[in-house]
């Protein structure tokens, strides 16, 4: 009998706060070993040491107030719902498709004047057995949530949430305050880290030692995982796919989302430049971007021409 990860989805229900704790102890633990041990008594120090710190500080603040401000944007903001009674009926879409039976499904092709057509040439309604629900364009079944996420990208643990259309720049930004300060941490923290393996004798109780050594073997990991992980989202950006689409179109050579790199791009970050490192939309893009809402995707209208 085949493993079914689903039945493990109530204990990662279960983790909720814990992975938040979890993070803000990695946050606290680093800031320790770099403020408090290290680079805050440096500032004292004078000469070369002092402007050193004073620039380690700055930085390590600034990004450790964007890395948390994504964070728990991510953290509590809804992915994105299926309105209630929401009946777009039918979708380009193969993933998790299924038919609409009896009178129901009569009703709504004799309601409609145009129909999206699947690869086959036939209707066919996307329709959620579990939520007993039409589901938008892009929409998929959370079975740790346990309902329907637009443009649902993953559950992540370490955000205790979804990934969807309402928080997956979010969740980017995330990603991108998160390598950019565990680098930071690592390259800061390298000297430390080389005096340990050195004849140097090193001030500091073994306490203090040991939370530094810590930080660094952490952070560095941190750093070369999510460094990962980015990649592969901004592969995922440029492509206009998500996480699961990704997995479902792997014997579709043309994918009717795609529809230009820089297109591409905005419909995740928005027109306004002024907002693309923040995790936040102007009130301008949200009132003219209708993508931004997770329901209406604009699709390409060449798919047997050229790249757009």
């Amino acid at each position: 009998m085949a493993w079914n990860v689903f039945r493990f989805c109530t204990a990662l229900r279960g983790l909720g706060s814990i992975m938040i704790l979890l993070v803000l102890s990695i946050v606290g633990v680093t800031y320790y070993a770099v403020v408090v041990y290290n680079y805050g008594p440096a500032l004292f120090a004078g000469g070369a040491s002092t402007l050193l710190a004073l620039v380690v500080l700055l930085l390590f603040h600034f990004l450790l107030v964007m890395l948390l401000w994504s964070y728990f944007s991510v953290v509590f903001t809804d992915p994105g719902s299926v309105p209630p009674n929401w009946n777009l009926d039918f979708d380009e879409e193969r993933g998790e498709t299924a038919p609409l039976s009896g009178l129901d499904f009569n009703s709504q092709v004799n309601s409609q004047q145009s129909i999206a057509h699947n690869d086959t040439g036939h209707p066919r309604a996307r329709y959620c057995r579990k939520c007993n629900q039409m589901k938008p364009p892009r929409c998929h079944h959370c079975s740790v949530c346990g309902r329907c996420v637009l443009k649902m990208d993953h559950h992540c643990v370490w955000v205790v949430n979804c990934v969807g259309a309402l928080n997956y720049k979010y969740f980017l930004l995330f990603l991108f305050y998160t390598f950019l300060e565990t680098t930071l941490v690592t390259l800061s923290l390298l000297p430390h880290f080389i005096a340990f393996f050195s004849d140097i004798d090193i001030p500091g109780s073994p306490a203090a030692l040991a939370t530094t050594f810590l930080t660094f073997v952490l952070n560095l990991a941190f750093s070369l995982s999510v460094l990962g992980f980015m990649i592969m989202h901004v592969s995922l950006v440029s492509a206009n796919t998500t996480t699961i689409e990704a997995y479902e179109k792997k014997t579709t050579p043309r994918w009717m989302y795609d529809i230009g790199r820089k297109r591409n791009f905005i419909q995740v970050f928005g027109n306004d430049k002024r907002y693309w490192f923040i995790p936040a939309y102007s009130e301008e893009d949200l009132r003219r971007m209708p993508v931004l809402q997770g329901l209406d995707y604009p699709v390409r209208t060449d798919l047997d021409g050229q790249e757009l």
